[in-house]
């Protein structure tokens, strides 16, 4: 059934185009929307009628998973969206720097050319720079915090798959004694609980603030944290958390946009000139990244013909629930968005099923408007992040981070494929590039 998961959402997509079809999964039938129409009635709806986080709460078993803090009280969710959103500027001298080193350490400018696995080793620059931003220096550096945070989300989603098949009064149980996670929570704790009581004896000195005070993720979740949260493993959880939300996400998309690149080299010159261009007039800056909007279209062309899955904004109806189209929806349902057929349908797409790299700088300069078709931008035809209040709200760091990350591999590299192109991998509604896919990386010809 998860292999076939693919298939299934296009051909439901085919057959009933503007209405709504269903596919079985393991304990229910997920119902799928589809249409700007319908998936409006669906971003429409109250928290009370569609819970975007009782969604989340149910596919991934968080309550026995992360645990029930997580489940109950997501307080890091608005400073995702809100600090570091705000912050990106006054952290985009770090979020370089962490760059450069990374791709330094881990892929050296070589005059002859050097082989790596695509996704293994954007996991690894991905880790490194979100992490400079969530915990900052020198733990982000730290191969084996970085390695606990990637294997993180696949303890947590394997670990949900195990729940599943269990009763829910062995639910608990079974997260606790039968998962990995409270391992690598533990093996967490090791990592940051020195740092966290360094910083609670300089906020117990000085207050809130102090000379040298951290701007970063851990800080602010320590700043807001009220009781319980407070401690030790509660602020490592939540920083896993948020790193089981954007690592795989960042290195998915990231990898998938790569290998595309390294397979069409000749869309590689224009986004190089465009980036020198950008940097010498405004420098290394979140401001230079709104103004590259070759590679902002190219990362937003590619989440449109691959992306990272099938569907999106998914909910949990709290209510019975009637669309209009008549389709019933009854308490409890899992309904979500069928957004990958969607954005390959020649309706809202010219040449849809073309990969066009400037697809987005033409219908920019089109018509004439600079924000509506950039990477961050959602609507009811492009729903990668979703759509409305519940939009992914870590999209703004994540796509500023994604270009600047393009952006200097274009300028200090020449990239291709040994062989034939290997296409993306389908599990369940993921998409992701195939792990053994390999990418040649030397030195950019002058």
């Amino acid at each position: 059934m998860a292999r076939n998961y693919h298939t299934l959402i296009r051909e439901g997509y085919q057959k009933h185009k503007g209405g709504i079809f269903k596919i079985p999964e393991f304990t229910c039938w997920h119902l799928i929307v589809t249409g700007p129409k319908l998936i409006d009635e669906l971003r429409k709806a109250p928290d009370s009628q569609f819970s975007f986080e009782d969604a989340v709460r149910e596919t991934l078993h968080i309550e026995w998973t992360l645990g029930p803090s997580v489940a109950h009280n997501m307080y890091h969710v608005p400073l995702v969206r809100n600090q570091l959103t705000r912050n990106i500027g006054a952290l985009f001298p770090e979020i370089r720097d962490e760059i450069v080193a990374a791709f330094s350490d881990i892929i050296p400018v070589a005059d002859d050319w050097v082989k790596v696995p695509a996704l293994k080793t954007m996991m690894q620059v991905v880790g490194r720079v979100s992490n400079r931003v969530f915990v900052g220096l020198p733990k982000c550096r730290d191969p084996d915090y970085i390695e606990l945070n990637v294997q993180f989300t696949l303890d947590v989603v394997m670990g949900a798959l195990l729940i599943n098949f269990f009763p829910n009064f062995l639910k608990s149980f079974t997260g606790r004694y039968f998962t990995n996670v409270p391992k690598s929570i533990e093996r967490g704790v090791k990592h940051l609980a020195p740092t966290i009581r360094e910083r609670y004896e300089m906020m117990e000195k000085y207050g809130d603030k102090w000379e040298g005070k951290p701007n970063d993720m851990l800080q602010w979740l320590m700043d807001n944290a009220e009781g319980e949260e407070r401690e030790i493993r509660a602020l490592v959880l939540r920083i896993l958390t948020i790193n089981f939300a954007a690592i795989h996400t960042s290195s998915n998309s990231f990898a998938h946009s790569i290998l595309t690149l390294a397979a069409n080299p000749q869309w590689i010159q224009p986004m190089r000139e465009e980036a020198e261009e950008v940097v010498s007039q405004d420098g290394w800056s979140k401001v230079s990244m709104q103004k590259m909007r070759r590679i902002d279209s190219f990362l937003k062309e590619v989440q449109r013909m691959i992306g990272i899955g099938d569907i999106s904004m998914s909910r949990l109806a709290m209510q019975d629930f009637t669309f209009s189209d008549g389709t019933f929806v009854p308490k409890g349902s899992l309904v979500s968005a069928a957004s990958g057929p969607m954005h390959q349908d020649e309706e809202f797409y010219e040449d849809a099923e073309i990969f066009n790299p400037w697809r987005f700088v033409d219908m920019r300069e089109e018509e004439g408007e600079g924000t509506k078709h950039q990477m961050v931008s959602t609507s009811l035809e492009y729903v990668p992040f979703g759509h409305g209040r519940h939009a992914c709200p870590g999209r703004f760091f994540a796509a500023n981070e994604l270009k600047a990350m393009m952006a200097h591999l274009v300028m200090n590299y020449d990239i291709k494929l040994e062989g034939k192109p290997q296409g993306p991998k389908q599990w369940a509604s993921a998409i992701f590039p195939d792990p053994k896919s390999e990418i040649m990386f030397k030195k950019r010809d002058s």
